[in-house]
């Protein structure tokens, strides 16, 4: 008990139910924020569902007033095989939420910080899944509105409780909006043009009877563009293809393209239905009840909105067109279709200024800002942020 607080770490059934609850009454009056789906966040702690405890640990923690009523609650974890990738061995903690109080904030930051020390951090991330980075990753920092699916949302004062215990942005990231008919800059259709007279290139979207072998074609581009900048380790095929049975519920064909060089995969650009819409009436369970709402509303059209998950060229072929030959190939699909009136590209890291020209120079506008903060447990230590993509 500290400051008439308790704070209990997640160890029963009914501990769990109350950590997915702690959010319900902190956001009761607030339009934006979605629950998401139980089944979702639970999995992240399941032992037999998420692959990332094969090689780490985590932590859940509920805090309680003197009234024994849910105020906050708190992940620890370690990834063993990007923690010692930084300069410092670095952890992680996330799912926080927390009313505006600083010494409940702090009990919780506190907690995650003594964890992880006693482990041998040097310092943690936040707020960051413990799992891959597309799902609840991030500060919402700027753009406060709803969200696409698994992508965090918070109140503006959560920022203020970050700061106050000493975090620093290690990097931002940024999310875009486009209308799905915008008409696409002529320098994209001459870039398109230009790479279609060589038929050494090819562009085609996914095909779900041949899953496993895009998904090895996704493998090979993730790990060729982002495997060796710093934060971000090689994937392998076993989380490679976690993802991909992850969205094979909601993936839509058209959505999903591939380009190769004689054969050779080398961009995607990976998109998804946004699915909050029809989240948003589901109140976090998928039973028999929350399936018949979800097919109501999915039958109802009322998911007009896709999302740029990941666009991704390697090294080799970037700056010669392909960007454009990949874009155009999906738009000509797409707005043919008219199902979706809006794109919204998400995870745009500032270390990455090549993706950012690309998305504005499409004429997206920028839309919300998150913070993947950082603590150092050494305050004497300078602190450094993410390395530029050159």
């Amino acid at each position: 008990m500290e400051n008439g607080m308790n704070l209990q770490e997640v160890k029963s059934a009914k501990d769990a139910e109350a950590f997915l609850k702690a959010p319900l009454a902190i956001y009761k009056n607030d339009a934006f924020w979605v629950r998401p789906m139980d089944n979702d966040v639970n999995a992240v702690f399941d032992v037999k569902k998420n692959k990332y405890f094969r090689h780490g640990e985590a932590i859940r923690w509920i805090l309680m007033d003197d009234s024994g009523k849910c105020i906050g609650r708190v992940a620890a974890f370690i990834n063993q095989k990007s923690a010692k990738t930084f300069e410092q061995p670095t952890g992680g903690m996330g799912f926080f939420e927390c009313i505006n109080d600083k010494k409940a904030a702090f009990i919780l930051f506190d907690a995650c910080h003594k964890w992880l020390q006693e482990r041998g951090m040097e310092a943690m991330d936040g707020p960051i899944n413990f799992g891959e980075k597309d799902r609840w990753w991030g500060l919402m920092i700027d753009g406060y509105s709803e969200p696409t699916y698994c992508m965090n949302y918070n109140l503006p004062y959560y920022k203020d409780l970050f700061d106050a215990y000493g975090f620093k942005t290690y990097y931002e990231q940024y999310c875009y909006h486009l209308p799905v008919n915008c008409v696409i800059p002529e320098k994209y259709q001459e870039k398109a043009d230009r790479i279609k007279q060589n038929p050494a290139y090819t562009c085609e979207h996914i095909r779900k009877n041949e899953l496993e072998k895009f998904t090895e074609d996704f493998l090979t581009i993730y790990n060729k563009a982002w495997g060796k900048h710093a934060g971000f380790k090689e994937m392998e095929l076993p989380q490679a293809k976690a993802i991909m049975r992850s969205i094979k519920p909601i993936m839509e064909e058209n959505l999903l393209w591939f380009t190769y060089y004689n054969g050779e995969p080398i961009g995607f650009f990976i998109m998804l239905p946004e699915l909050n819409k029809i989240i948003r009436h589901l109140n976090g369970k998928m039973n028999n009840w929350g399936k018949l709402k979800f097919l109501w509303y999915r039958w109802r059209g009322v998911c007009d909105k896709t999302f740029g998950v990941i666009f991704g060229i390697i090294p080799e072929h970037q700056g010669k067109g392909v960007e454009g030959f990949i874009i155009m190939s999906a738009a000509e699909v797409i707005q043919k279709e008219n199902r979706y009136k809006d794109l919204e590209m998400t995870w745009i890291g500032d270390f990455n200024p090549k993706m950012i020209h690309l998305v504005e120079s499409l004429g997206a506008t920028r839309c919300k800002t998150y913070a993947t903060m950082r603590k150092l447990f050494d305050e004497n230590k300078p602190f450094a942020r993410a390395e530029i993509i050159k």
